[in-house]
């Protein structure tokens, strides 16, 4: 359970919050609009029924009475129309405000585990981090509409009611103030006493289940065939009844909770009606501004009524922000790493003694590793899967650190790199080609941001690929489908490919860059990549080199890599390393 307290774990979120506060604070006063309308109702009408009754009263038994209906008529159409219509308008503007929190929620997380390298990433599973994105966010998304403005705008509405009652008595005013407050004050910090930990828990489980649910699924084949089947789904009704009992207990401390809003209201009424009817007796008040009291108090009910739910699952908005808290730190100790430029031009390579040793692995993906790339030399790398050539790549890209030796790139140890500057002038093309759920020219930007239409024209031209977006009813603005569905390989690798068009970096990364192309494709898109290389440090990373069209062009130096340890390349045509 984390030490840190409950306004440091929240801070970073709460600052989040206050860049829109000007639309929080509107959201908040159209919630005391709502809240008002409805108090002002009820409370009005109560008054004007007990006010009514005793003019009819009064003129049964043969008295004058002079009563005006037409004002507090119209006090009661006044606050119902506004109730109404403050309620629509809460409704759809906090809604609307929850919405855009959410997008700034996840665009910052996201953010933040884009910096995290692969042995960060790898310390959770695929399906903990879509939860962190997804359950976690959403979670934490109710910060505002659940946790801020209602006990706000409860405690407001409680002082607000009872110095109104004090006006005609002030006891009536004391009494409610005193119990009503300690109420609100039950139901914000006593509620989220008893909750914490079982609503905690819960969300834990709930991940935990998301996780066993598709792990189950993915893996069914080889539990079958292992026959463990029945063992996991054992492990998933464990879990599953431990859920359930935490649901149970969270449940039973907000139905206490809602309990205890409809016993102290009562009291409350029970209270103000006692001291309004001495005053009554006195002849302080009227009988129907006596009848009016208790039903005033009975109003509040409606807004204390949020509270109970929202304050016993504060326990969940908890562990959801800590656990958030946990990638930002990690992620933003990634780009505070260091601070150096690296300088222009084709960059140098010098890795001496590096090692390379995967957490529980049962040996070194890299050992004692020496290579040097000079500026603008073109060196390939060449080994069988496993051998560890991607494993070079992460560290050349400082997606992973080194489990010992030095790194430099342009004469910088590259840990006292900047971030900023690293992803700039390093540039790489892996076998996985990510593309999101956008546009071409949204997939095109991630390379550079401010390139207008015209040098994404360029880019898709240098790849063979104008002709084919040309002829689609929506150009560059056709969406590619979530993982670049609508594209097929081909078309994904050379979109990659114009997207390394539009950056100038001094050190590029390729990693079986023609995979997936037929050969004349190759044969047009080979001459371009040697021009465009000029002037850069390359190192490929292939399998082999065989003189086919598919060999990366250029290449002056080749070096093989087996078991993560250089050997001495032979009958290669290339000068060895």
């Amino acid at each position: 359970m984390s030490k840190r307290s409950l306004r440091t774990t929240f801070a970073p979120w709460l600052r989040l919050l206050a860049q829109r506060r000007g639309r929080l604070a509107i959201g908040v006063l159209l919630l005391i609009v709502t809240v008002f309308s409805a108090v002002g109702l009820l409370t009005l009408s109560g008054w004007f029924i007990a006010a009514s009754a005793l003019a009819g009263m009064a003129l049964a038994l043969g008295m004058a009475v002079a009563f005006d209906v037409y004002v507090p008529g119209g006090g009661i159409r006044f606050f119902a129309v506004s109730r109404t219509v403050a309620r629509y308008a809460e409704r759809l503007y906090n809604h609307d405000t929850v919405l855009r929190l959410l997008a700034d929620l996840r665009s910052r997380l996201f953010s933040a585990m884009a910096r995290l390298d692969d042995r960060s990433l790898a310390r959770q599973r695929a399906s903990d981090w879509l939860n962190r994105l997804t359950a976690d966010i959403d979670t934490l998304d109710g910060l505002y509409l659940r946790l801020l403005a209602p006990p706000a705008v409860a405690l407001a509405a409680i002082v607000l009611l009872a110095a109104f009652l004090a006006l005609w008595v002030p006891m009536v005013g004391l009494a409610v103030a005193a119990l009503l407050v300690s109420t609100w004050a039950w139901l914000t910090a006593g509620q989220a006493w008893l909750g914490m930990a079982s609503s905690r828990r819960q969300v834990a489980h709930l991940q935990r289940l998301r996780s066993q649910a598709i792990e189950h699924l993915t893996g069914l084949a080889e539990l079958e065939a292992y026959r463990s089947r029945d063992w996991h789904r054992q492990s998933f009704f464990q879990r599953e009844e431990k859920l359930s009992r935490d649901q149970q207990r969270t449940a039973g401390v907000a139905g206490f909770g809602v309990a205890l809003v409809n016993l102290m209201v009562g009291l409350g009424m029970v209270a103000a009606l006692w001291l309004a009817a001495a005053a009554w007796q006195q002849g302080m008040i009227s009988g129907a501004v006596m009848v009016m009291m208790p039903i005033a108090v009975l109003a509040l009910g409606e807004v204390l009524a949020l509270l109970p739910n929202a304050f016993t699952q504060l326990g969940a908005s908890r562990g959801a922000a800590e656990r958030l808290n946990e990638v930002e730190e990690e992620g933003q100790a990634k780009v505070s790493a260091g601070h150096a430029q690296l300088p222009t031009g084709a960059l140098s390579v010098r890795l001496s003694g590096v090692g390379l040793h995967y957490p529980g692995a049962l040996a070194p993906a890299l050992e004692d590793l020496d290579l040097v790339l000079a500026p603008g030399e073109r060196l390939a790398l060449t080994g069988a899967s496993g051998a560890g050539k991607s494993s070079v790549a992460a560290l050349l890209t400082r997606r992973l650190p080194p489990s010992q030796g030095e790194i430099l790139l342009g004469d910088i140890p590259i840990g006292e790199i900047n971030e900023t500057s690293l992803r700039e002038r390093v540039a790489i093309l892996g076998q996985r080609i990510d593309l999101f759920q956008d546009s071409l020219a949204s997939n095109l930007r991630l390379a550079a941001p401010e390139a207008d239409d015209a040098q994404l024209w360029q880019a898709l031209e240098w790849v063979d690929l104008a002709d084919w977006a040309a002829a689609l009813p929506q150009g560059l603005a056709t969406p590619v489908g979530e993982g670049g569905r609508a594209l097929s390989g081909g078309q994904a690798r050379r979109l990659a490919l114009a997207r390394l068009w539009l950056r100038d970096p001094g050190l590029v990364i390729l990693d079986e860059p023609f995979a997936g192309l037929d050969a004349d494709t190759v044969g047009r898109l080979a001459p371009r990549l040697d021009e465009w290389l000029e002037g850069r440090s390359v190192l490929y990373l292939v399998h082999q080199l065989d003189g086919s069209v598919f060999d990366p062009p250029g290449v002056t130096r080749l070096v093989r890599l087996a078991q993560g340890s250089l050997t001495v390349c032979a009958n290669s045509g290339y000068p060895s390393g």
